[in-house]
This record gives structure tokens, C-alpha cells and sequence, in this order.
């Protein structure tokens, strides 16, 4: 069998050489990272921020998290009665959380099932580290981060109410425990509180025509005694 020729690579090599001319005669599109910072998306899944405050040591994330990567600590503290005579209540002061990002597969469900906005989605994504060990951070760090979780959307103006907000502009209640009905607080309310157009009314049904009375048939003459 005679040897291919070599010449047969050629023309690919001569089309490659093309393409990459073309490309030279091109502007760039490519972000010199870190001189030029990338424009990502209000909802970038970049890194989980905790609100300290909001944390009750309820223990939902750490359940739901497939990968088992969020650490809680937490005692109980006894509050003295507020008034005389009341009951002292306890609360859960939280000593540990920390999230281990080299096991966390960035899902969200601990930000979806936390029930006190505790934690949040934040788009700062440069904390790499030379070692894998340095990816556990601590509460304190997490907390850092809530500067730069972006402010929530604007509601729709045609969605209903939010719960909190209905019940804070509830009416206080009145001295016999009910509470007085609420005006209308917008022009949309007021609106929605017009009453709806009559509906025209069904045309009336004929009458069925009445039965004829029974007529008695002729009396049967009286038996003579």
C-alpha cells in the first residue's frame, strides 16, 4: 500500500490560517478580569450572606441541606418577666454558623425554607482561596457579605397586599372586641369596593292556564220511601 500523500493537510491548515486572520481584523469582546469588573444579574447566586439577627437556631437550612454543609451552634437563654407576675420566657442565642462553600452546590433551599429572611442570595463571588480548608467560613464573614446583597424588586402594583403590611394597617379594636371596618385606603380599593352593575331581570314566565273546575253530573232522583 502506497503512503498518503502530505499534501492533504493543506487545505485545513490554509482554512485555519483564514479564520484566525478574520479574527485579528476583529474588536474584542473579551473582559479583562480583574481590571474590568463583569456586569452580572441582580439575582447572580454568587455567595449566601446571613442577617444575625433574624437567626433563631431553628435548624431548617442545616436539615434541608443536601450536602450537609451548614454548622449551627446554639444555648438557651432565659428573659426575665416583662410584667409582674408574668412568666419568664427563654430564646436561642445563636454561637455558630458557618458554611463549608467547598461541599455548598449553590441550590438555594436554605434560602427558600429559612421562615425569618435570615439568609440571603449575594452576587460577590471573589472569595477563593489557595486552600480548600480556608472555604468554611464563620458567621462574622457571612455577616460582611449583607452589604452587598441587593435590595428586593418592587412589588407589582396589581398584586394583592403583603400579610405584614395588612396587618399593620389593620384598625385597632374597639372597646366590645370588634374590629371597625376599614375605608378604602386607595383609589384602587375604592374601586374594587364599587358596587357591581344590577343584572337585568329575567323576563316573567306565562301563566299556565287554569284547570276548569269539575262540574257535578245530574242528581240521581231521591228513592221514594
Amino acid at each position: 500500500m502506497s503512503p498518503e500523500p502530505r499534501h492533504l493537510g493543506l487545505p485545513g491548515l490554509i482554512k485555519g490560517l483564514a479564520t484566525t486572520a478574520r479574527t485579528l481584523s476583529r474588536p474584542t469582546h473579551t473582559a479583562e478580569y480583574p481590571d474590568t469588573k463583569p456586569a452580572l444579574p441582580p439575582r447572580s447566586r454568587g455567595v449566601i450572606a446571613l442577617t444575625e439577627e433574624n437567626c433563631t437556631s431553628c435548624m431548617l437550612c442545616a436539615r434541608e441541606c443536601p450536602d450537609w454543609c451548614i454548622y449551627i451552634d446554639s444555648h438557651k437563654e432565659t428573659l426575665p418577666a416583662t410584667t409582674e407576675g408574668g412568666r419568664e420566657r427563654q430564646r436561642n442565642v445563636l454561637d455558630r454558623f458557618a458554611i463549608d462553600f467547598s461541599l455548598c452546590m449553590y441550590c438555594g433551599i436554605c434560602i427558600e425554607v429559612c421562615p425569618f429572611d435570615a439568609l440571603h442570595w449575594s452576587p460577590e463571588f471573589e472569595y477563593a482561596e489557595t486552600d480548600i480548608r480556608d472555604l468554611l467560613h464563620e458567621k462574622e464573614r457571612l455577616g460582611q457579605w449583607m452589604q452587598t446583597v441587593p435590595p428586593p424588586p418592587a412589588l407589582d402594583p396589581a398584586s394583592a397586599e403583603p400579610a405584614e403590611l395588612a396587618a399593620a394597617n389593620r384598625p385597632p379594636r374597639a372597646a366590645g372586641g370588634l374590629r371597625e371596618r376599614p375605608a378604602p385606603r386607595t383609589a384602587r380599593a375604592a374601586k374594587t369596593a364599587e358596587p357591581a352593575p344590577a343584572q337585568p331581570e329575567a323576563p316573567a314566565q306565562p301563566e299556565a292556564p287554569a284547570e276548569p273546575e269539575a262540574t257535578a253530573g245530574p242528581e240521581a232522583p231521591e228513592a221514594e220511601s
